[in-house]
C-alpha cells in the first residue's frame, strides 16, 4: 500500500525519490511483516493528500525503522503526490484478512520522542502501553494522545497489529 507516516501530529506521505527495495524492507520490518519487500513508486496505490513528510529516503535495508535511515529533514521535499511511495510486503500487503480487498495504505506511527514530545508527566506523545494485564507482557493497548491515555478500537485488529505493538514495546 501507500506508505504514510505520522509525525508531529500530522499524517503524511513519503516521496519516491531514491525509494527502493531496501527502503521497502525497512518499512515491512517496522510494520512487523515478513515476505518479499518491493518498493513501488509513482503513486502506485493512489495519490495521498496532506503533507509530504519525507523525501530522499536511503536505507541500507538493515535498519529497524525509517528513523535510522538517511533521509531529508521532516517536511523538506520537492515532490507532488504523484510521487507517493508504496510498499508491497508480499504475501501480506494488499490482502485484507477479512476478505480479498486491496489494502491501500500502510501506516507507520513515527514518533520520535524529542524534547517537544515529552509531556510534563514524562510520557512521550504517541507512546503505546499495555494496561490492566496480569503481567507487563499483556493487557489492553492504550495510546498517549493529547494529554490523555486512550484505548484502541479493535475493528480490523489482527495478529499483525498485535505484533507491531509488541515490537514497538520492545518485545519479540
Amino acid at each position: 500500500g501507500r506508505v504514510e507516516v505520522y509525525h508531529d501530529g500530522k499524517w503524511g506521505t513519503i516521496c519516491d525519490d531514491r525509494w527502493d527495495d531496501q527502503d521497502a524492507e525497512v518499512v515491512c520490518r517496522q510494520l512487523g511483516l515478513s515476505g518479499n519487500p518491493k518498493a513501488l513508486s509513482w503513486a502506485h496505490y493512489g495519490k495521498g493528500s496532506g503533507p509530504i513528510l519525507l523525501d530522499e529516503v536511503e536505507c541500507s535495508g538493515n535498519e529497524l525503522s525509517l528513523d535510522q535511515c538517511k533521509k531529508s529533514d521532516w517536511g523538506q521535499q520537492n515532490c507532488d503526490h504523484i510521487e507517493d511511495a508504496g510498499v508491497s510486503c508480499d504475501p501480506f500487503t494488499g490482502i485484507d484478512l477479512y476478505g480479498s480487498q486491496m489494502c491501500p495504505v500502510l501506516v507507520l506511527y513515527y514518533i520520535a520522542c524529542s524534547t517537544e514530545n515529552i509531556t510534563a508527566s514524562g510520557s512521550c506523545r504517541g507512546t503505546v502501553r499495555l494496561a490492566g494485564g496480569h503481567s507487563p507482557h499483556e493487557g489492553r493497548v492504550e495510546v498517549y494522545y493529547n494529554g490523555d491515555w486512550g484505548t484502541v478500537c479493535d475493528d480490523g485488529w489482527t495478529d499483525i497489529s498485535a505484533q507491531v505493538v509488541c515490537r514497538q514495546l520492545g518485545f519479540r
